[in-house]
């Protein structure tokens, strides 16, 4: 699991979902009228997720997808360094500008907003270094297939799962509950494990989890890693060898390139079969960079067959072959941007119409570095939520075709510009649960049933198919010294097999 992190300045984060905030504090103030922060509690680090959050929700099934009920749900923070000095007001307009000011006054209002575990009443409170921010929001998760999470093995040391397409490994982005870690601890009783390794989302197939960090850091120093996938054309009947460097273009939608600025990295792909459209190639990655074995396909001209982003017209005629793009970086991601967005398919990206629609003026939000950004205004540079915006220190290089979306990120819901909500009304219904899609019906259910905060309540939105949610890139097998754990080849793999 993550660990919370920390800033300059004391500053420091915690992770959403974990024990370890600050105690409600007693209503003190300082000589002279100034307001008192009580002393900052030391969090607990690898803790891992338990029954309660488990309980947070369930899961529903519908249309060959695995969905998860609307929840409520806290974010927590201590105060940025950045922030220190400035008032919430301020804050909530320069970074989180997703949503009006006018929505987080209504926030406000309905006791949404905590500061030190008190209720914010004034949106002009200067913000002190060990502040401790409290934001509840109604979440709605997106669907992945509903494929079983299938167990390959377990023994006192490992657990081996077979991963569906589509499913994150850990929570993040919008992902929590559809996410493996909350399955296996769901659904098999399986918590605090270690993962050894990442797959993208979009990945299938064997996946290991450690359950000690001493076993996590001895087999995480001898994995060898073997994939598939269905490429496009008729690749080589030779081996190839592919040792192109790889540059991370965008973190937000998950986007690399070959660059030479990039990191060097090296995969050999030897062709099992050709069916005079596509190929089937085996991949034998060496080293493991970000989407490193989607990456090297595209630069050789064969990028996987149904890739959601390295096989799609934005990246040119050739389709990023030999590295030719023809267009920024900047570009690229607006072009991949508006392709799913032609398509209804923005899902896909793990961004939705919400984040390019929300803080307009702003699209060209400059560098990802300037962390003033918000990833509401600008879903490709900005940072990722007003209750949490630390990085992954999981995010390593442990494997090539890892999920590289931002840790959770708060997605307050848009509230209509000046709306009167009624806090009594906004707990009732957040102690009844209720939401209009919370049945899993898709009938539609009357507004006083949903979150008067929540634009997804009011949304109707399409759902991607199964096969939308499927790509042809499978983790085959994974051994070391001593074990071997392989998946069966999967469908579109087979020689037979027909588009």
């Amino acid at each position: 699991m993550a660990e919370a992190g920390s800033e300059p300045g004391g500053a420091r984060d915690e992770e959403p979902g974990k024990e370890g905030a600050a105690p409600a504090p007693k209503k003190r103030r300082l000589a002279g009228g100034e307001r008192y922060v009580p002393p900052p509690r030391k969090l607990s680090t690898g803790v891992s997720f338990g029954a309660e959050h488990f309980a947070e929700t369930s899961y529903y099934f519908e249309g060959g997808l695995r969905k998860v009920r609307p929840y409520y749900f806290d974010f927590r923070t201590y105060c940025k360094g950045r922030w220190v000095g400035r008032s919430l007001l301020h804050v909530f307009g320069t970074e989180f500008r997703a949503q009006p000011l006018d929505f987080y006054r209504a926030a406000a209002r309905a006791g949404r907003l905590r500061l030190n575990e008190e209720p914010v009443r004034d949106l002009d409170v200067v913000l002190k270094n060990n502040d401790f921010l409290r934001n509840t929001v109604h979440r709605h998760e997106p669907p992945v297939t509903a494929q079983p999470l299938r167990i390959l093995a377990e023994d006192e040391e490992v657990v081996v799962v077979d991963k569906p397409s589509s499913l994150p490994v850990h929570p993040c982005g919008r992902f929590r509950h559809n996410t493996v870690i909350f399955i296996l601890g769901k659904e098999h009783g399986l918590t605090e494990l270690h993962t050894l390794h990442r797959l993208d989302r979009m990945t299938s197939g064997v996946l290991m989890f450690a359950k000690t960090a001493a076993v996590s850091k001895r087999i995480d120093e001898q994995l060898e890693k073997e994939y598939v996938c269905r490429v496009v054309g008729e690749f080589p009947d030779h081996e190839v060898v592919c040792e192109e460097p790889i540059l991370v273009v965008s973190y937000k939608v998950g986007v690399c390139r070959v660059d030479p600025k990039g990191k060097p990295c090296k995969t050999i792909f030897q062709r099992l079969s050709y069916n005079g459209k596509t190929s089937v190639v085996k991949c034998l990655p060496r080293t493991g960079r970000t989407h490193q074995i989607r990456v090297h396909l595209q630069y050789l001209g064969h990028p996987i067959v149904n890739d959601p982003i390295y096989n799609m017209e934005a990246w040119g005629p050739d389709r990023g072959k030999g590295g030719k793009i023809g267009k920024t970086d900047e570009e690229l991601l607006k072009a991949l941007v508006e392709e799913h967005r032609a398509k209804q398919s923005l899902e896909i990206l793990g961004i939705s119409e919400e984040d390019l629609n929300s803080g307009g003026e702003n699209k060209d939000c400059g560098d990802s570095g300037d962390c003033t950004k918000s990833a509401e205004a600008d879903p490709i540079h900005g940072n990722s939520c007003p209750a949490e915006d630390v990085k992954d220190p999981e995010r390593d290089e442990k494997d090539p075709e890892r999920n590289v979306k931002d840790p959770e990120r708060n997605d307050i819901a848009a509230c209509p510009p000046n709306s009167d909500i009624n806090p009594e009304t906004l707990e009732k219904d957040k102690q009844l649960g209720s939401c209009g899609n919370q049945d899993g019906q898709t009938g539609q259910k009357g507004w006083e049933e949903k979150d008067p905060l929540c634009v997804e309540c009011r949304m109707s939105r399409r759902d991607p198919s199964p096969k939308e949610l499927v790509m042809f890139l499978h983790a085959l097998r994974y051994k070391g010294a001593g074990f071997e754990y392989c998946s069966d080849m999967p469908e579109w793999a087979m020689d037979d097999w027909e588009e």
